[in-house]
């Protein structure tokens, strides 16, 4: 399949960075829970976004450099955590968060510029 190689590290970064974004923030809604359990909650949960993590940059290693692939995971990340603040959380993004993570995704494409 044509341009695989290049779309399955996408995939595998955004399913990595769904489980980083709960295992970082899903927390956050169970504020009573003690410290202690939500760190080992969160290294379980972080354990599955490394299955997926690692993978997407050893496979996407081979058509994108390191740069590329760290500015394609955090544009992935700010798009994964705006739907989660928002979702989840009930925290919608406002328009200065929109505005700085424009600035994030306009740093990331000049990182594929050749």
């Amino acid at each position: 399949m044509p341009g695989f190689e290049r779309f399955l590290p996408v995939l595998l970064l955004l399913g990595s960075n769904i489980f980083m974004t709960f295992a970082w923030y899903g927390h956050l809604k169970y504020r009573s829970a003690p410290l202690l359990t939500v760190i080992v909650v969160s290294w379980g949960i972080a354990f599955f976004e490394y299955t997926l993590m690692v993978p997407a940059n050893r496979i996407g290693a081979a058509v994108y450099s390191a740069p590329q692939l760290k500015g394609m995971q955090e544009v992935i990340t700010l798009l994964v955590f705006a739907g989660f603040s928002t979702w989840y959380l009930g925290q919608p993004l406002k328009w200065n968060h929109w505005a700085g993570f424009a600035m994030i995704v306009f740093a990331a494409w000049l990182i594929f510029l050749e």
